[in-house]
């Protein structure tokens, strides 16, 4: 069986066509049935196109009309809009084609690997040129090229010698690059436009755009987090929120293949039925109308009305009624929350919260996360629960809370790191803060601030506080920054202090021989003689010595200056710890311990009150040069 089919594949590709002349109108169907009535493959066949006939007539439906012959003069003539894009205008080819097998010897275009392709709408044709295809010149290449492009035009029904005056042009281009080059290698694949014609304007259909309510896009692989659902859209003032574009008709073409292309009619489905109030403006534009918001806040639809609104109130934040509530510190949104019962979280468990106030009656739920300007949570915060707010008053806290100005009724072994700490009762925890104030303390508290740490009354023992002028991340980057600039700065006085000296040496020692070239140049001059070329140049040395050591000189002290500057900005946080205060208002109990952290040198200075005695204020002392000393001083 594999024999006989391969001797039957050998005679199908051996058998030839006799030739045929036909007149038609597609070129593509007379080739398939031609292939199919010989029971051979189409790219065996080849063609050339004796005549072509160009025929037009106008036809309004309501009567057949005859079909015109024009000729060849008159094509170029129909390129024109006013016939070309009148529905009733009808324009066709006939072809008269001598069709014959293939013949593969003395290809012309055998290096030359072009293809005549279209556009979608087929308005526009190109020839593409491959990569690697080479070109020689030939004074009959031009006509078999423009041969090769017309064939390939009527084998995909595109009219020819119609919507392609710059055909002749381009192929002209090609051969004149041949002709100077002799050889042209392309070295990338090329798309040349060699015929346009009308191009339709798409119909634009009505559409109402909710931009207030688009979800963020996410990378397609990553786990959709369902947590964060929207419950909240919040907005920004002069924010476009809805958009209705307009229907536009489009414009009617016709492609290169003569086909009119008329534009679809309007569909209008979403014009605008609901209201807006005064919290949103309406900008009417020629083709949409912009619906924007005159304030922050987040969008409401109430009763066919949308607006905008700053106050929410709810029950509670959880994953089943709200998900995540996200709406930016600078919305202007205000949520109340409601739930008061202590053994429900009114911020549900890894809720995340960020709005520009809240109020939360009751409980901050485990692994949940919050941030505003200003907070308060009435109820508790779990120990893995965090809460930032620029002002932030929390009544049992557990978690972990930042923020400028924090207000704590009762600490409870969590964690507070803030500019200014105020805490009624601290029952263990780690506190950080410029200030920190504690009404009444009990055990196991670190409280390290860069300024004041005041107790208004001990009860327990155990407590560590620390005063740190390095505290803040800031302080110490700049610390670090200065220190790196002191270091800089001495190794450069060190390198310009070598170069003072060896300029000094050498001028030094040539100050004497200077003096006579001096005096020699002075004499010279006066008597009217050439002074020698030596002389000047030894003279001129001397000068840039002088000059290389004044600018040496005056590098000195500018570097100098600076670093007496940076080493006083070391003084300066040297000198904050000095001023900085541990006070407790009432008596020593237990275990506690004060320590100052100096800078220069990096030092501890502990000190251990003894539990019962009186000492309310205590500051570090320089009780000698470079030995300090933690000790009870003045208010």
């Amino acid at each position: 069986m594999a024999l006989f089919g391969s001797k039957e594949k050998k005679n199908t590709r051996s058998k030839k066509i006799r030739p045929t002349v036909l007149r038609t109108q597609n070129v593509a169907q007379e080739l398939l049935a031609l292939a199919k009535s010989y029971e051979i493959k189409v790219d065996t066949i080849d063609f050339n196109i004796l005549e072509v006939q160009t025929y037009t007539r106008m036809n309004d439906g309501t009567k057949e009309t005859e079909w015109e012959e024009i000729s060849s003069d008159e094509i170029y003539e129909l390129d024109d809009a006013t016939a070309l894009l009148n529905a009733q205008f009808q324009i066709k080819q006939m072809y008269e084609i001598e069709f014959f097998t293939k013949i593969t010897q003395n290809n012309p275009f055998e290096n030359f690997r072009v293809a005549v392709g279209a556009n979608a709408t087929k308005c526009k044709v190109y020839l593409s040129i491959k990569e690697g295809s080479s070109l020689s010149y030939s004074s009959r290449f031009e006509k078999d090229l423009k041969k090769h492009i017309n064939k390939s035009k009527v084998r995909a029904g595109i009219l020819i010698n119609i919507f392609d005056e710059m055909l002749g042009e381009v192929v002209s281009k090609l051969i004149a690059h041949a002709r100077v080059e002799e050889n042209v290698t392309y070295k990338k694949n090329e798309t040349i436009l060699i015929g346009q014609s009308y191009e339709p304007t798409l119909t634009i259909n009505d559409n109402l755009i909710l931009h207030y309510d688009k979800e963020e896009e996410t990378d397609e692989h990553k786990k959709k987090d369902y947590a964060s659902r929207g419950f909240i859209k919040a907005v920004q003032k002069d924010e476009v929120l809805i958009e209705y574009v307009k229907a536009q008709l489009g414009k009617a073409g016709r492609n290169c293949r003569g086909e009119f292309m008329a534009p679809k009619e309007i569909e209008e489905k979403f014009t605008p039925t609901f209201a807006v109030d005064d919290t949103i403006r309406e900008e009417d534009n020629p083709k949409n109308i912009e619906y924007i918001a005159n304030e922050n806040g987040y969008v409401v639809f109430e009763e066919n009305i949308y607006g905008i609104k700053t106050d929410v109130d709810m029950g509670e934040i959880s994953f089943k009624t709200t998900g995540n509530i996200i709406s930016g510190l600078d919305s202007d949104v205000t949520v109340n929350v409601s739930e008061k019962d202590a053994v429900k979280d009114a911020i549900g468990m890894g809720m995340e919260v960020e709005v520009t106030e809240i109020d939360i009656d009751g409980n901050v739920g485990s692994n949940a996360k919050l941030r505003a300007l200003r907070a308060t949570i009435s109820g508790q915060t779990h120990k893995t629960a965090e809460a930032r707010a620029d002002k932030l008053d929390i009544n049992v806290h557990k978690g972990k809370a930042y923020g400028k100005n924090i207000h704590i009724t009762r600490l409870e072994h969590g964690v507070v790191d803030g500019d200014e700490v105020k805490i009624a009762q601290a029952l263990g925890g780690d506190i950080r803060a410029n200030e920190i104030r504690i009404e009444i303390c009990a055990s196991h508290v670190k409280a390290t601030a860069s300024r004041l740490i005041e107790i208004k009354k001990m009860q327990g023992s155990e407590n560590t506080f620390t005063i740190d002028p390095l505290l803040k991340k800031s302080s110490q980057h700049d610390l670090d920054d200065n220190s790196e600039k002191i270091k800089e700065l001495e190794r450069t006085l060190r390198d310009i202090k070598k170069d003072v000296d060896k300029y000094a040496k050498q001028i030094k020692e040539g100050t004497a021989s200077f003096n006579d070239v001096k005096k020699r140049l002075m004499h010279y001059k006066k008597s009217g003689i050439k002074m020698p070329e030596s002389f000047v140049k030894k003279y001129k040395q001397f000068q840039g010595l002088q000059a290389q050591l004044a600018a040496k000189k005056e590098s000195y002290s500018l570097n100098k200056n600076e670093l007496d500057i940076a080493k006083s900005k070391t003084s300066v946080f040297q000198s904050d710890i000095m001023d900085a205060r541990i006070i407790n208002r009432g008596g020593w109990k237990g275990f506690n311990e004060l320590i100052f952290k100096l800078i220069e040198p990096p030092l501890d200075i502990s000190y251990k009150p003894a539990e019962g005695s009186s000492g309310k204020v205590f500051g570090l002392v320089e009780v000698d040069e470079g030995e300090f000393e933690i000790q009870v001083i003045d208010e």
